[in-house]
């Protein structure tokens, strides 16, 4: 049982105007870095931990600095992640040739409008997902251990494992941004693949030499990363060597390998996820309801025994606000429906339209949401399919307007089309705030912050993202443009969504993979249930889909940590000190996910900087490369070697030095 809370805990340094700034700040730079990132290369990255290490560094100067306005400052950055994820819809909209560029009162509402009636969500999923929930949550529970550390190496006095962790951050953190320089040099290869083929049959992998993937794999569990690996083995195993034999076609093995699973296995995947997502959000009404009805009573509670009467931990927003706040937030998004419709070959018809898909973006909202959180939870926001949600939601929108408008005219399917990419942009925007909010509310729940605190941070953050997204993708899409040309940025989740939304509504989408994908998903379903009822194994629906529908590069590292994490967690389970070598080894894991990420925001702006002529350079995509392709063969096997070595000897070194601590 928490204690109650008294007025002088109340009275502590936590929601303050210089956090606000500071995370403010630091929101603009990550998510323009997020912006760029993810249109070139379909990634974006979690931006909670780096943003809680500037914060520790930047406010340690202030006497009366603490824990919890360190978190209020990551929180508010964390909308760097979330809305980064219009990215894989909106620039749909210059694709398909309806906008020219990104006309900034629109892009704004579609980002502010959304985020906010999204963050209004996570407060009864906070409930449910975070405070009810076993869920890891591995980047939240990273993020806590590292404000717990530096919380504890602020203070003299603090124990020597506080110490010794401080030391374990900031030596995984440095290896692992070394690791990634040594990529960015060329002398260490960033992936490895093997492809083969055998007659018209062809398979094979893609590998990420990435030490932060390995940090999430071990922050997830030994059971989620076996069950992405299953989600590997369908893909790669069964079903890219089927469909390979069945569509033989000409190029080097890696591309037909790749393109089978980029056109195939990979619409299997989002089927299979959307079957877990359908079980799951089944599996959730209860806890959701319950969230509910506990913000409710606290609500009650509230009114009837004081503020101070809840443990601050439990302090969301008051339940009756967030209902005023969510529906005040419709009459934007009614203006933005309403007047991308006005003017235009579908004017005649925009009360329905206007309707239906204000309707469908609260509902769906709510659902994708509750889905995209549980995800989160499960595997970490990195690595959570956003784009594979966006898939599924695009698909909906784009058969709600066959329904509400199947009698259209053929020349109002192209506006037909762009509605459906601007109603799928404004719910994303709502569902995946869940992403990485729902991390930050497990930080908090962890360092035992205010919860309707951290609920305003995150609004905050969602105006300082909405602000800089449109200015930052109407200058990329001014210097380079998206999807084909020589120097277009790729946008791979913003192409394959636009197409979807064309085939849907011109009848030219091909639902039997997805149809496949959703038989995978029930038999995986059948095989976890019975796994449960046995309590002999557990095998995550939903975790399988990723392994199927993620890039293997980016799954399998993630499989290796969570090996990784469950040897060295077996390893000094027997030795002194096991519980605190356990504390170390997470954050160990989570120095890796550190050092990658504030890394990967640097050497984007390296690379933003030499593509702008900043910076002379012969390759300004390579802009640190010391040498070139011919070592290539070498530096593959030295990146192999060392993506082994090294997490085993960090994990060896703080596995000895907490043997050495005093009794805990």
């Amino acid at each position: 049982m928490q204690e109650q809370a008294t007025p002088r805990v109340d009275r502590r340094v936590e929601l303050t105007l210089r956090g606000l700034f500071l995370g403010g700040l630091i929101t603009l730079v990550f998510t323009a870095a997020n912006v760029y990132l993810g249109l070139k290369v379909g990634l974006t990255f979690a931006s909670s931990i780096p943003a809680a290490v500037i914060s520790m560094a930047v406010l340690r100067g202030f006497k009366d600095s603490t824990i919890y306005e360190n978190n209020i400052v990551q929180t508010v950055a964390s909308a760097a992640g979330t809305l980064s994820s219009v990215i894989f819809v909106l620039p749909g909209l210059v694709m398909v040739s309806w906008w020219t560029g990104f006309p900034f009162w629109e892009s704004f509402g579609i980002c502010a409008v959304g985020g906010i009636l999204g963050v209004m969500y996570s407060v009864p999923l906070r409930r449910a997902l975070v405070t009810n929930s076993d869920l890891p949550y591995p980047e939240g529970v990273a993020a806590a251990e590292v404000l717990r550390v530096g919380a504890g190496s602020h203070n003299e006095e603090a124990a020597a494992e506080n110490k010794l962790g401080l030391v374990a951050l900031v030596v995984s953190s440095l290896v692992s941004a070394f690791f990634q320089v040594l990529e960015g040099l060329k002398l260490f290869a960033s992936e490895f693949d093997a492809y083969f083929r055998a007659g018209s049959v062809t398979t094979g992998m893609g590998f990420g030499m990435s030490l932060a993937l390995v940090g999430a794999g071990h922050l997830i569990g030994l059971t989620v990363g076996l069950a992405i690996f299953a989600g590997l083995m369908i893909a790669w195993g069964v079903a890219v060597p089927i469909l390979t034999a069945l569509h033989p076609m000409a190029g080097s093995a890696v591309d037909v390998a790749g393109a089978i699973w980029s056109h195939y296995v990979r619409f299997i995947g989002a089927g299979t996820i959307g079957a877990a997502a359908i079980w799951t959000l089944g599996k959730l009404v209860a806890p959701v309801v319950s969230g509910v009805s506990s913000a409710m009573a606290a609500q009650r509670r509230r009114k009837s025994e004081g503020h101070e009467s809840l443990p601050i931990t439990e302090r969301d927003l008051p339940i009756g606000m967030v209902a005023g706040i969510s529906l005040v937030c419709l009459i934007p998004m009614v203006i933005l429906l309403a007047a991308f419709l006005a003017g235009g070959v579908l004017q005649a018809m925009m009360l329905p339209l206007v309707l239906g898909a204000l309707v469908y973006i609260v509902l769906a909202g709510f659902l994708v949401a509750t889905a995209t959180g549980y995800m989160a939870g499960l595997i970490g926001s990195s690595n959570s399919p956003v784009s594979g949600m966006a898939i599924l939601s695009v698909v909906g929108a784009a058969l709600l307007l066959v329904l509400l408008a199947g009698n259209a005219a053929p020349a109002a399917k192209p506006a037909l089309v762009a509605y459906a990419l601007f109603v799928t942009a404004l719910l994303i925007n709502v569902a995946t705030i869940s992403n990485d909010n729902l991390q930050d509310l497990k930080t908090g729940q962890l360092v035992e912050a205010t919860p309707w605190r951290q609920q305003v941070a995150l609004i905050v953050g969602v105006i300082f993202g909405a602000i800089i997204i449109p200015p930052v993708l109407n200058a990329l899409n001014s210097a380079y443009g998206f999807g084909t040309g020589a120097h277009a940025l790729p946008a791979p989740q913003a192409v394959l969504i636009s197409t979807l939304a064309k085939g849907v509504i011109e009848g030219k989408i091909d639902w039997s993979l997805i149809g496949i994908g959703a038989l995978v998903g029930a038999l995986i379903i059948a095989i976890d249930e019975i796994g449960g009822m046995t309590k002999k194994f557990r095998l995550p629906p939903l975790a399988v889909g990723l392994g199927i529908y993620l890039p293997a590069s980016a799954t399998a590292p993630a499989v290796v940590g969570a090996v990784f994490g469950a040897l060295y967690n077996r390893w000094v389970k027997s030795r002194p000190n096991a519980d605190a070598a356990r504390r170390l080894g997470v954050l160990v894991a989570s120095g890796m996910i550190v050092g990658e990420s504030i890394w990967g925001v640097v050497y984007a702006g390296v690379i933003v900087a030499a593509q702008k002529g900043l910076i002379h350079v012969p390759d300004p995509s390579q802009p640190i490369a010391i040498v070139g392709n011919a070592f290539a063969p070498a530096a593959s096997a030295l990146a192999g070697i060392a993506f082994l070595v090294v997490p085993f000897l960090l994990y060896r070194w703080i596995g000895n030095r907490a043997k050495r601590l005093g009794p805990t």
